[in-house]
């Protein structure tokens, strides 16, 4: 046996690099496969990870804790950034009309959630132990299923108590499973509460989509019959009529052209219009009727291609100032980006990754494929200065210190909530400070992931040494209840005040609620009794500024009360 002695050393040998890595090899690999298994069709997926590491540091195996710190906090500061980018296009933008009214809905299940918390501390537990407060923080970020917001707790814990704070990842790792059982079960409920009827908001859904034209870019043919256009400039009449709207095609005397800002419009002439749809009838009405011919399938010699964005020269670019139709000869009718189509309004930047749909004789179209970049293998590789220049500034705006009085040490948003700050920032206007943001759905997904697995193992082989102390011989079942009542009651409350007072779908609600415990097992199970966009939409309206208030209410929650 002697002769293995060299795969004892590995697995034994702490503080060698070789043992580290096969440490985060095993405690990851087991954590991701275990959490593939389903009960009752869900499963804690990459959260299970935490568990394996619970484990590995219980039995022994384990690195030297400044080791573990860092990959911690490195894994941290990767996730929250990471998540950043995601939803910095889409931050302030979901902020519309129904997006306030969610938002606010989440904005007060989270404040439900402390509540609940601070309610349980005080009638459970001994609230002259100094540790059960924070590891209430806990047990709150286990039952919202909330990994950012346990690292930025993790973090405020140890600017108060440096290395003696309080082990939390206990309690998260009581509250968490329940919790995730809990937002699906409670999301379920309020739909016997309600007396909801699942075939009845599903044609809801169907009637709203029918009568939703806001912002969607519509196509139709028209002839000018209106005698004010006559010789008045296309720029003229945009000016007057003040609508977007874009002239893709005209027939003039019979002959085919595509129209610039100065072409001049007389009577008779026929055109291809595209606009966004709740502006059809007014441009209708202004400009003439509506013609059943369809100039795409008339023999001309006209193009209409999807060209990607990939230079990073016109990333911040308005439509307007790139001239398309003056110097370009061609028009840009529509634009998606992240799978949606939006209207090419004139004051629209664009960004990396979009695709723009041209229209105009072949070789101009090639012309501006050939400037915009068209390069799927330029996406293929990732923007990886961005992100750690981003970082970089993440860290030096969370390092910053808030002085407020009564609090024993400055706030700090820390190296969770600066870092996440600023993605969602770069994310939405990098562009103006010729930042390319674009990172592909896979490559943000396998960064963020990495992130998470490391803050998970670590987390997880720190908390193993004490763990069973702490949950099995003190107040594990306690944590387990007291997790279960702070995921309920909040649910409970929001989701009927979202249905009786502001009438909102129960798909609508599901993602709402989903995505305010940032949890992707709950939207997973909305997704499934409904066939439309609905809990998708939801989700990602409250999710970002749901998971900002997760990470910065777990610090304001620590440095308040548990200094």
């Amino acid at each position: 046996m002697e002769s293995f002695h060299w795969l004892r050393d590995l697995f034994t040998t702490t503080d060698s690099v070789a043992h580290i890595a096969l440490l985060y090899a095993v405690v990851i690999a087991a954590g991701v496969y275990l959490g593939k298994f389903k009960v009752f069709g869900i499963s804690l997926g990459v959260t299970f990870v935490l568990f394996a590491g619970i484990v590995a540091g219980h039995i022994g195996f384990t690195a030297p804790t400044p080791i573990l710190t860092f990959v911690q906090d490195f894994g941290l500061i990767l996730f929250v950034f990471m998540i950043g980018l995601q939803v910095g296009p889409g931050f302030f933008e979901s902020f519309g009309t129904a997006g306030v009214k969610l938002n606010g809905l989440a904005t007060t299940a989270i404040l439900l959630n402390i509540i609940v918390m601070f309610a349980c501390y005080f009638i459970f537990f001994n609230t002259n132990d100094t540790t059960t407060l924070p590891m209430m923080v806990g047990t709150l970020y286990g039952a919202v299923t909330n990994t950012p917001g346990l690292g930025a707790a993790n973090e405020a814990l140890t600017a108060v108590f440096g290395n003696s704070a309080p082990p939390i990842a206990s309690a998260y790792a009581c509250a968490y499973p329940l919790g995730v059982l809990g937002i699906i079960g409670a999301t379920a409920l309020i739909r016997f509460l309600c007396k909801i009827k699942l075939e009845a908001e599903e044609d809801d859904l169907a009637a709203q989509e029918g009568g939703n034209v806001a912002k969607k870019p519509y196509k139709m043919h028209l002839e000018v019959t209106n005698k004010y256009l006559e010789g008045k400039t296309l720029l003229q009449v945009h000016d007057f009529l003040n609508r977007d709207f874009v002239v893709s095609r005209m027939v003039h005397n019979g002959e085919l052209s595509i129209p610039n800002r100065d072409t001049i419009f007389h009577l008779g002439d026929q055109m291809l219009i595209v606009c966004a749809e709740a502006d059809q009838e007014a441009i209708t009405a202004f400009i003439g009727p509506k013609l059943d011919i369809d100039f795409e399938q008339q023999d001309q010699p006209l193009v209409s291609k999807r060209i990607l964005v990939t230079n990073p020269a016109i990333n911040g670019k308005t439509l307007a100032s790139m001239h398309f139709s003056s110097v370009h000869g061609v028009n840009v009718t529509r634009l998606t980006r992240h799978g949606m189509d939006l209207f090419a309004s004139a004051s629209l930047p664009l960004q990396v990754g979009d695709r723009i749909m041209v229209v105009g004789p072949e070789d101009a179209v090639d012309r501006v494929a050939n400037k915009m970049g068209n390069s799927i293998r330029r996406l293929d590789a990732p923007n990886i200065a961005t992100i750690f220049v981003g970082i970089f500034l993440g860290l030096i705006f969370g390092s910053l210190p808030i002085a407020i009085p009564g609090m024993p040490v400055p706030l700090k948003l820390g190296l969770a909530g600066g870092p996440l700050i600023i993605a969602i920032l770069i994310g939405r206007y990098g562009y103006k400070i010729k930042l390319v943001t674009y990172t592909s759905t896979s490559a943000n997904m396998m960064l963020r992931e990495i992130g998470l697995v490391l803050f998970l193992a670590s987390v997880g082989i720190k908390a193993g040494a004490s763990f069973f102390e702490t949950v099995v011989e003190g107040d594990g079942l306690l944590y387990v209840l007291t997790g279960f009542l702070i995921t309920v009651i909040p649910i409970l409350i929001v989701g009927p005040i979202a249905r009786w007072k502001f009438k909102f779908n129960y798909f609508t609600i599901a993602g709402m609620l989903a995505g305010t415990y940032t949890d992707p097992p709950a939207l997973a199970y909305a997704n499934s009794i409904c066939s439309k966009d609905a809990p998708a939409i939801g989700y990602s309206t409250v999710y970002p500024l749901s998971m900002f208030l997760r990470i910065l209410t777990a610090q304001m929650v620590v440095l308040f009360f548990c200094g």
